[in-house]
Formats: C-alpha cells, sequence, structure tokens
C-alpha cells in the first residue's frame, strides 16, 4: 500500500519546478530532496534546502518523518539535528497535552505535496511560541536583523548545494496552469502496470492482490471519515495543511504555496 501510494504522489510532484526530488529504486520508502524557497517576500528566499523523509509501510495511516539536511538552519521550529516540529507530522487525533486538535495532525488526506508546501510556509512564517530552538525563537523576536542575517547567510551557503541541472524556478514557472477537474480518488487507484509493478517482485503481486484490495477500502473508508469530520467542524482539507499559529495575520506565502489562512 504504502509503495503504490508513494509511486502515485512521486510522479506529479517530479513535474513541480520548487521541488527536486531523488529516489532510491530499492526503497522507495526514503527520499531524498531539496526545496526552493520561492517566496519573494521571504527572508530565506533563493535557499535550497537539502531534506530527507522517510515512510513506513503503515504510510499513509502514519506521517513521514521530514529532517533537513542543510547544516545549521536557525529557524524557531527547526530542531539543531536537522529534525522539524510541525503539526502535520504528528500523528493522528487530538492531543491532550500539547493542545493540537486532529484537525491539525496528520491524517489519510494529507500527502507528501502538502507537508512539502507546510514546510516552506512554516520557514517564512514560524511559531516562536512552541519552539524546537529556543535560541533561534528568541533571536526571531528580540533581534529580528541579527535573524535575518544569519538566514541570508544560510541561503548563500545552500547554493552551493544545488545538483548540476538544476535551477532557482521562474515566476512563469509556478504560476497554475489551468487544468480540467477531475476526480483526485480516481487517478489515486488507476495505475499503470509500471507504476503498480514499482520495487516489487512478480510473486509479491500474485500474493498480494486480495490484501490490496482489502487495504484499499479501509482507506477509501479513512479518507471518507476524515473528510466528514473536518467537514463538521468547519474546516476545509488545504485550511489544515499547515502548522497552527494563534494570532498569526495573513501572508502572502499562503497563497504562493497553495494553502489557505484560516487564522
Amino acid at each position: 500500500m504504502a509503495q503504490k501510494r508513494l509511486m502515485q504522489e512521486l510522479i506529479p510532484l517530479h513535474k513541480e519546478k520548487w521541488v527536486h526530488i531523488e529516489t532510491d529504486e530499492a526503497n522507495i520508502l526514503r527520499w531524498k530532496l531539496g526545496l526552493w524557497v520561492v517566496n519573494p517576500d521571504s527572508v530565506w528566499h533563493g535557499a535550497y534546502l537539502r531534506a530527507e523523509m522517510k515512510f513506513s509501510h503503515d504510510y499513509p495511516y502514519q506521517p513521514p518523518t521530514f529532517r533537513f539536511l542543510t547544516k545549521n538552519i536557525c529557524h524557531p521550529n527547526v530542531y539543531t539535528d536537522g529534525n522539524l516540529c510541525i503539526s502535520i507530522l504528528h500523528r493522528p487525533g487530538d492531543d491532550e497535552q500539547s493542545g493540537e486538535l486532529a484537525s491539525e495532525r496528520w491524517n489519510v488526506l494529507h500527502g507528501v505535496e502538502s507537508v512539502l508546501r507546510s514546510v516552506l510556509l512554516l520557514m517564512d512564517d514560524p511559531e516562536i511560541n512552541s519552539a524546537a530552538n529556543v535560541d533561534a525563537s528568541v533571536l526571531y523576536r528580540d533581534d529580528r536583523e541579527e535573524y535575518d542575517a544569519m538566514a541570508k547567510a544560510i541561503v548563500a551557503h545552500s547554493q552551493r548545494d544545488v545538483p548540476d541541472g538544476v535551477t532557482m524556478p521562474t515566476p512563469a514557472q509556478l504560476s497554475p496552469t489551468p487544468q480540467k477537474q477531475a476526480d483526485g480518488d480516481a487517478d489515486f487507484w488507476n495505475m499503470t502496470d509500471e507504476e503498480e509493478n514499482f520495487g516489487g517482485s512478480d510473486s509479491d503481486e500474485d500474493m498480494g492482490d486480495f490484501e490490496e484490495d482489502e487495504d484499499e477500502d479501509d482507506l477509501d473508508e479513512e479518507v471518507k471519515k476524515c473528510r466528514r469530520s473536518l467537514e463538521q467542524g468547519g474546516i476545509s482539507h488545504d485550511s489544515s495543511a499547515h502548522h497552527s499559529c494563534p494570532g498569526r495575520q495573513p501572508s502572502m506565502a499562503y497563497h504562493i504555496y497553495g494553502l489557505h489562512d484560516t487564522a
């Protein structure tokens, strides 16, 4: 199930100019990627941030992990080891201890693209009240000039890591192309034989058909439950994708990264 879902997500992501993804054909559950910060109003504008994502065999029922490989990122929500504190990567369900609602955390409606867009949004718009890096949070709050200077130094350094043949996208390349509306669920289940066999053997296919049918039925039902739950709470799917920051002012970044601001 995880391999099939990831292959379905990988194909359209390879067409995006703001992210560069490398996968190991022997292990589709681990991705290396680079993210371009394309928001012109961001202090991180122009950065090429390297990262890795790991997926469990329970994906998409459980969230992936995300860790920056670019060193020394000074940001309130990035730990010193590169791991990221963001609601969308927290396990599904309400968390009484932190106060996070299920709608702010991972659910099966999310995917790699919504995670990556949320990460870029968080880079632009940090949550300093629940900091992973306290020093960076204090610097962001009390000495923005110094924080900006450190961010710009990291931007310049990150550009040395851009792979050959990869360039920062232009605004024209980031403009959405009009597309015919289609049922996303239909696309999810209709894959070519080549996509479905990625990383698997003929014996796996023979033995897995029945189990995959059951998994697909379970996932379809889980998706419907999540959508009903979000709709009952007055929350759209897209609006739940970003980190919750009470009292935050609307940002241009929401529109650039394809998310909706509900603050």
